[in-house]
């Protein structure tokens, strides 16, 4: 495939991915002057049935949550949410300036700012996608959450980048928490990442680095800090037209609030108040089937891995997610997903759960 065919599919998947994987429909274009805004977004059904034990969190967009999977036989769960659906405008001002707002009802039906940030000459400063992650392994999912162990953060944050060509720097408000101690942000996170294509492949790898510290000096405690870190690869490779592989691997110590889905902390104090960091790797693994007529099949493991010191901690956590999806046109995307979740311990005590997804998407 042609290297700017290859893009334009990798970036078609990744707003799938972050719209609910429907195809994203032409939004409304409003001109006047030099001024043009595109106004965009969607209305969405997400309804679950959990099948073994309820594991949708508060997170009102149903999203499967590995925090709430037990040991208890609490079967037989439906719930059904709009609070997904979003809106946002995309302005281009005179002079190429760039200027974003976007928000969905993900919090209890209330409004959520998602994305606020304006963009000249390359220079990004607001709250987007954290530098320190990629689409470009990803999957398609109708979970709003997804694979466990996806690349990076997965999230938006406060930052301040400049992209030349390929590569990306950032300065970011950093993320993260620290088990038996006060959290402390002394400062920013630093990232970088660069992102490519070559023939039938795409592909994407970051690096970070940021302080990771607690301060418990205000009770009489103590304070430390260590230095944390996080490096992930991903790619896609396109078999054919109607058949790509995609995946990733993350590594992060003293930064798992970059390490996805993970659920762990940064690090924990020890018996001599010093700060120990937790490292840990994830990964993900995919694949898409474009059966034609707007229908397509995607099917996705992924997992992280803590290193850690107690038995009863949750040592890995894994999903895995298989959908279909139809758009019969182009605004309208109506899906069913399977899901399995699973977490373990480094004692080998294991839980997992069964759920059930529908989804209906209408795009403007």
């Amino acid at each position: 495939m042609p290297t700017n065919k290859l893009r334009m599919a990798i970036r078609a998947t990744a707003a799938m991915t972050v719209l609910g994987l429907a195809s994203q429909a032409q939004a409304f274009e409003v001109q006047a002057g030099d001024v043009k805004a595109d106004i965009y977004g969607y209305a969405r059904l997400t309804a679950t049935y959990d099948i073994n034990e309820k594991i949708t969190g508060d997170d009102s967009t149903l999203a499967g949550d590995f925090g709430m999977i037990s040991d208890s036989d609490n079967e037989g769960h439906f719930d059904a949410s709009a609070t997904q659906s979003r809106i946002g405008v995309s302005t281009m001002l005179p002079q190429d300036v760039k200027v974003v707002i976007e928000g969905d009802f993900a919090s209890g039906g209330n409004f959520r700012l998602r994305h606020a940030f304006g963009e000249y000459k390359g220079i990004l400063a607001g709250q987007t996608w954290s530098n320190f992650s990629s689409f470009t392994g990803n999957t398609p999912t109708l979970d709003f959450n997804g694979a466990a162990g996806w690349a990076g953060y997965q999230a938006r944050t406060a930052q301040l980048r400049y992209t030349t060509g390929g590569l990306s720097v950032s300065v970011e408000d950093p993320k993260g928490s620290v088990s038996a101690g006060t959290k402390k942000d002394a400062s920013p996170a630093f990232t970088a990442r660069y992102e490519g294509s070559s023939d039938a492949m795409a592909f994407s790898a970051a690096a970070l680095v940021k302080q990771t510290a607690y301060d418990n000096s205000d009770t009489g405690g103590e304070d430390d800090s260590t230095l944390g870190f996080g490096v992930f690869g991903a790619a896609n490779f396109k078999v054919s037209e109607s058949f790509s592989i995609q995946g990733n691997v993350v590594y992060t110590d003293g930064a798992n609030g970059y390490l996805y889905l993970s659920g762990a902390p940064d690090g924990y104090v020890d018996a001599n108040n010093d700060l120990e960091t937790i490292s840990g790797l994830g990964a993900s693994l995919g694949t898409s089937f474009a059966l034609g007529g707007g229908r397509s099949v995607n099917l996705v493991y992924g997992m992280t891995q803590m290193d850690v010191d107690n038995a009863t901690d949750e040592e890995t956590r894994s999903n895995i997610l298989a959908n279909y999806m139809w758009t019969p046109v182009k605004n309208v995307m109506m899906g069913v997903e399977y899901q399995y979740w699973k977490t373990e311990t480094k004692g080998g005590n294991s839980e997992d759960a069964n759920r059930l997804m529908l989804a209906a998407q209408y795009n403007f």
